[in-house]
């Protein structure tokens, strides 16, 4: 079984596995290549963007900077905005629907790492060091329709339902239903979004 396997089923894996490093190192270089390129350079950057995420739809808007971990595990649908410094870690998979509005500094985490620093690390070797941080992931799913303000937070393991507003600064916990509007740390529904 391949640390990216276990990756994407949520088992505990080896960032430092020589595969993955090398995924997450394009994954870097064409960020910084969509990032430094110029903002009306739409063909070029189009292309970056077809060779760094899973999948996209059709009119995908994403205002540098940008940041991934992997890419390839980023999939957005038709019709979405992502503003500037926005951070997604894609160790799992990230699905967005259809019309989203994401504002500047959103995370969206799929990574977590075990709280207890033996099993993030193993024992320390002869030399005092470590081995390579140990890391679990659980996919998140946004829907259609959604709005997410700046500076939330989204952590792995979330569904965001369709029709949802997600309030600046939220930290996103736990799954939020159809329809609602939610806020706060932790985020909750507020009201229904009719």
């Amino acid at each position: 079984m391949t640390e990216r396997y276990k990756m994407l089923a949520g088992e505990l894996y080896d960032g430092g596995d020589p595969g993955l490093l090398e995924q997450w190192y394009k994954a870097k270089d064409l960020t910084r290549d969509y990032n430094q390129a110029d903002s009306n350079d739409l063909d070029k950057k189009g292309k970056i963007l077809n060779e760094l995420l899973g999948g996209s739809g059709k009119n995908l808007w994403i205002v540098a900077p940008f940041f991934v971990d992997y890419g390839e595990n980023i999939y957005f649908g038709n019709n979405c905005e992502v503003n500037m410094n926005c951070i997604f870690l894609d160790d799992n998979k990230i699905t967005i629907g259809d019309n989203a509005l994401i504002a500047p500094n959103v995370n969206i985490y799929t990574a977590f790492h075990p709280t207890n620093a033996v099993d993030r690390f193993g024992e320390p070797k002869q030399d005092g060091s470590f081995e390579f941080c140990k890391t679990q992931t659980a996919p998140v799913t946004i829907g259609n329709n959604v709005w997410i303000g700046g500076s939330a937070v989204i952590m792995p393991g979330v569904t965001i339902g369709d029709n949802v507003v997600i309030g600046a600064g939220s930290v996103v916990t736990k799954d939020i239903p159809d329809n609602v509007i939610a806020h706060g740390n932790p985020c909750r529904t507020i009201r229904e979004n009719k």
